[in-house]
């Protein structure tokens, strides 16, 4: 698959949900890497435009180019493993929204647990597999089933972190997320300039001092 040209959105300032000694978490806007991506000219990127005003900061999880919203950082390297662990432990509970298309017909609520591989016909898409693909679980809930028009709202939680999840599940489900050039169709590319899809909530233990830390982040549309 060829790749598209990237151009980030202009730097207009960190947008800071959370800073102390050990934690920055950052609303990622769309259009940006998490950390720099592969070959000339697109070195700008979430982790670098931190790291300009905090040298310490270090990546933790990453958020799809076009998904904006919640990325948490380490300060230092001790901060990150222990940050890491708690990703790779699913202590970390992540909610997302997301426009889809159509109206949503399906239950209010639920899962869905279609296993996932990648396209290697198409990297780096991925795809429902069902005889090689990772177990994949992601849980929604409908919050506007389009009423006044064919797009609906729905709030995900990736049970599982496999990449694209929430995409490909969306896909699968005849749903595809607006603005998303991977897996929808023309006509849902066509309702939005953007790919509609933000972290906007996460649940964690904080390093410093192990209280729960949970903190907002509304979607801009």
């Amino acid at each position: 698959m060829a790749s598209t040209p990237y151009h980030p959105p202009a730097h207009r300032g960190l947008s800071l949900l959370y800073l102390s000694e050990q934690l920055i978490v950052i609303n990622k806007p769309s259009g940006l890497l998490s950390v720099p991506g592969r070959g000339a000219g697109k070195e700008d990127c979430l982790s670098r435009r931190v790291q300009a005003e905090f040298p310490d900061a270090l990546i933790v999880h990453r958020l799809d180019m076009g998904t904006s919203g919640i990325v948490v950082m380490g300060r230092g390297a001790k901060a990150q493993r222990e940050l890491s662990i708690l990703f790779q432990e699913r202590k970390v509970r992540k909610r997302y929204q997301a426009l889809v298309d159509g109206h949503w017909t399906a239950a209010a609520t639920g899962e869905i647990e279609l296993p996932i591989s990648v396209d290697l016909t198409n990297r780096p898409k991925q795809k429902v597999d069902h005889a090689m693909g990772r177990p994949s679980l992601t849980r929604y809930r409908v919050l506007d089933i389009g009423t006044s028009c064919a797009v609906s709202r729905i709030e995900l939680e990736p049970i599982t972190g496999r990449s694209h999840q929430l995409r490909v599940h969306m896909e699968a489900m005849g749903h595809p997320i607006l603005g998303d050039d991977f897996y929808g169709t023309p006509a849902s590319c066509a309702k939005a300039e953007r790919l509609m899809l933000h972290a906007c909530q996460i649940e964690l233990g904080n390093p410093e001092t192990g209280a729960p830390l949970c903190l907002d982040c509304p979607p801009p549309f």
